[in-house]
């Protein structure tokens, strides 16, 4: 992470850590170049230090499914939605040099207890919160058999408790139609799905 960016339009005047632990909050007091050409006056931002994650969407040609994976988290419950999220397997890339791809392979070991088949497919890399986060989420498509997926996962150390879930891709493109999937990178991932199904399963030999 970068404490000190650097561009044409950007003029920093100070930076401090306000706060560190699972999440870091940064100040920034700085300048920026308004569409007239002129500076802004001194702004003041407080911003999320997340760094970057990786978000993997489970594909099964043979049967048409999808995996995912169900957990508990607080923050949704505080905006008023339902904390129980079904969502794509995810995590932070958390070792310095790690390849984006290798995180997915690990967070889909960890997360929903088998491996990818082959190489991962890359979707697109993206920054869901602009206004107050520097965190970017690479999304993939891997393909997995998922006869038999099933059973509770993830890390103890990190007080996880991860159940998979699979479904039919039918029932999930039932569920963005009426809204019933409330993740960003979830819903990003499965709409990719839903535009190159066709693609993806002749790449994968599957007709």
């Amino acid at each position: 992470m970068s404490d000190q960016p650097t561009h044409p339009d950007l003029r920093i005047v100070a930076h401090e850590i306000a706060f560190g632990r699972h999440l870091r909050l940064d100040v920034f007091r700085f300048h920026h170049r308004l569409f007239s050409g002129e500076w802004s006056g001194e702004r003041v931002y407080d911003v999320v230090r997340r760094g970057a994650a990786v978000a993997v969407l489970l594909y099964d040609p043979e049967r048409d499914t999808v995996v995912l994976v169900e957990q508990f988290r607080l923050p949704p419950l505080l905006a008023g939605y339902s904390p129980w999220v079904v969502e794509v397997v995810a995590g932070l890339v958390d070792k310095e040099g790690e390849a984006e791809a290798e995180v997915g392979r690990r967070e889909t070991r960890e997360e929903a207890g088998f491996d990818v088949i082959g190489e991962l497919i890359p979707i697109q890399r993206y920054v869901p919160m602009p206004g107050n986060s520097d965190e970017t989420i690479a999304l993939f498509c891997g393909r997995v058999a998922s006869a038999g997926a099933g059973g509770v996962h993830g890390l103890a150390a990190e007080h996880e408790d991860i159940r998979v879930v699979v479904k039919p891709l039918a029932e999930l493109a039932a569920k963005l139609d009426s809204g019933r999937i409330e993740t960003g990178h979830t819903l990003i991932s499965l709409y990719w799905l839903l535009r190159h199904r066709d693609e993806v399963r002749r790449r994968w030999g599957v007709g």
